[in-house]
């Protein structure tokens, strides 16, 4: 297979997690706003640039944002396409559709929100990829008791269900690793309503991605108290 390796950053969403219960309408989309007084897409943008063998990172906004051309003023080997789409899966599709790459190229799809992500975590992702010749994920394995919720009512708010046993449970990270040409008929093919990552589509597909190892720093910036936890870690 092909070494040349391209990183995609999906950023065409909002982020409402994020938004505190002040957050006006209109706020900024959480990829935009400030870490350590550079745009949180930067920062992940950046780290994908630490490893030289990434030739090109490749940013999918939403069509009309206004934001990305000054928070990646600047960074070399990349560009900002506005080819974002309704999901996630939609926007990683567009965006491999728009790079043209070759089936055998590798595409590494990374979160905006996840800005932390240490240069020793992609490369040991980059590393086992190559050399198994096969894609896979960073993920962490579960380390907390796992709690399913009943359906919650109006009067009791939400209850417990079960405990669900945590051997051989991980909590997936990005980038997420693939073969390009693999990568975009698996979301082609997808036939499931919401794919929230790109290894759900290959494991739909019928492939079983690896497990790499990541990293506490790379944890995905999700509710608004995260913001002040993620500038803690840079």
């Amino acid at each position: 297979m092909s070494e040349k390796l391209v990183a995609i950053v999906p950023a065409g969403g909002v982020g409402l997690r994020a938004l505190d219960g002040s957050a006006a309408a209109g706020s900024i989309p959480k990829q935009y706003r400030l870490l350590k007084g550079e745009p949180m897409l930067r920062l992940a943008v950046r780290a994908l640039l630490a490893d030289a063998r990434i030739a090109e990172v490749r940013v999918a906004v939403a069509p009309g944002d206004t934001w990305a051309g000054q928070a990646l003023a600047g960074l070399p080997r990349t560009v900002w396409r506005p080819c974002g789409g309704a999901t996630r899966a939609e926007t990683v599709l567009a965006a491999l559709r728009d790079a043209a790459l070759a089936p055998d190229d590798w595409v590494l799809v990374h979160d905006a929100a996840r800005p932390g992500l240490p240069a020793s975590a992609l490369g040991r992702l980059i590393d086992h990829c190559l050399a198994q010749g096969t894609g896979g994920l960073l993920a962490q394995p579960v380390a907390d008791t796992v709690k399913q919720q009943r359906h919650p009512d109006s009067a009791s708010g939400a209850l417990v269900r079960q405990s669900i046993s945590r051997d051989g449970l991980w909590l997936a990270q990005t980038p997420q690793m693939f073969p390009a040409g693999l990568l975009l008929q698996a979301l082609r093919q997808s036939q499931r309503a919401a794919i929230t990552d790109e290894a759900s589509a290959m494991e739909d597909a019928g492939y079983a991605p690896c497990l790499v190892p990541g990293s506490a720093r790379n944890f995905k910036v999700t509710w608004p108290e995260d913001f002040e936890l993620m500038e803690k870690w840079l």
